[in-house]
């Protein structure tokens, strides 16, 4: 029989899923019982951690792990946490923020978009403005991260302007949670939405929100679906310390792993750190092969970099990606409004050491397929 290695695994430069330790893959190995002691445990340790990961407090808090990729969690948000009466404003800049308003008409919840081009950060006092004009406005919900294109939306400065006008802000941060320093209170969230596999370094198989108390219990009837009611969920926990249906029993022990590997890493600080070193040796190695960013410095975030794709008669993408795939290293296509481009992820078990192995594979590739950029 053959087993498989992570010696032998490609490694993933992409947002999620992504390369994890060998010792979170080991934690996989243990089958507990759904609603045992030990997995109840193991849930409500997942759950105090990840209030603390943002700063917040248990009292004013709570942590709701939900069965599901991150696409899930923010549907919970959309389609439980909003009151028939109420009204979204989706700050978009990106595929992700444009999907989100994709749930809202699905869920025939009343929105409207304030839009952004790919490669431009959100303007908090035109928020604030959009606000001051529509009093129907309950709820805002922006990301953080915008994984589109990599771009690091102003969090807290849109918070304040949401919480300024006595609205509530709804976070997508899939791709920041555990490696960007967030801090729940002062940056006004009242939904956090993220997944076990992205920066926390987990495995796929369920995401989770981190809300504001006050707010998710005044939620009571808005729920469009059952298996997504965020309200019922958090009960579901206070009450018993399970899940309502079948939980990933494997992938919560993966992540409970993680969780303990990022604290001995330095918390959100230290996995800062190895990132912010893993973007800033691939930037560094990208320039000196003559490959353009997209976007401007000022607005690259650190979790993942967009690179325009050459213009040279012998480029393909296609064979630009089998080539690396070949070599072990996976990137990540993508293709930003009108500009052709590929993205590269800078998170996972990955070191400055992964992104000179990179680098030397692409230099590898460009000279098999004759492309020359410099």
């Amino acid at each position: 029989m053959n087993e498989l290695s992570t010696s032998f695994d490609k490694r993933l430069y992409t947002p999620g899923p992504l390369t994890t330790s060998r010792t979170v893959k080991q934690a996989l190995l243990r089958d507990l019982g759904s609603r045992d002691r030990a997995m109840i445990g193991v849930i409500r340790e997942i759950r105090q951690r990840l209030i603390a990961l943002g700063r917040g407090d248990e009292n004013t808090f709570t942590a709701i792990p939900l069965q599901g990729s991150g696409t899930y969690a923010l549907e919970a948000v959309v389609s439980s946490a909003i009151p028939a009466n109420g009204k979204l404003l989706i700050v978009v800049n990106g595929a992700y923020g444009r999907r989100v308003a994709q749930m809202a008409r699905i869920h025939r919840v009343p929105m409207a978009a304030l839009e952004y081009p790919e490669d431009r950060a959100p303007d908090p006092a035109q928020v604030d403005t959009v606000l001051r004009q529509d009093p129907g406005i309950t709820h805002v919900c922006m990301c953080h991260c915008e994984t589109t294109s990599g771009i690091f939306n102003p969090l807290r400065e849109v918070g304040e302007a949401v919480a300024g006008n006595g609205r509530r802000y709804f976070v997508d941060a899939m791709s920041s949670f555990g490696a960007v320093p967030v801090d729940l209170e002062k940056d006004r969230i009242d939904y956090l939405v993220s997944s076990a596999n992205k920066c926390i370094e987990g495995v796929p198989g369920f995401s989770f929100v981190v809300a504001r108390l006050t707010t998710l219990l005044k939620t009571e009837g808005c729920a469009r679906t059952l298996s997504l009611d965020l309200l019922d969920q958090h009960r579901g926990f206070e009450k018993n310390g399970q899940f309502r249906f079948t939980p990933p029993t494997h992938a919560l022990l993966g992540f409970h792993q993680a969780l303990l590997e990022l604290e001995a890493e330095g918390g959100v600080e230290g996995r800062a750190a190895r990132y912010r070193s893993n973007y800033e040796t691939l930037r560094q190695g990208m320039r000196e092969l003559g490959f353009r960013e997209y976007l401007e410095p000022a607005l690259q975030g650190y979790i993942i970099s967009t690179f325009h794709c050459p213009r040279h008669p012998a480029w393909s993408f296609e064979r630009f990606y089998d080539l690396l795939s070949q070599e072990g290293f996976l990137i990540y296509p993508g293709k930003v409004g009108s500009a052709d481009c590929f993205r590269i992820g800078h998170i996972g078990r990955l070191f400055p050491s992964d992104m000179r192995d990179l680098l030397g594979g692409i230099r590898r590739t460009l000279d098999a397929m004759g492309v020359r950029l410099n």
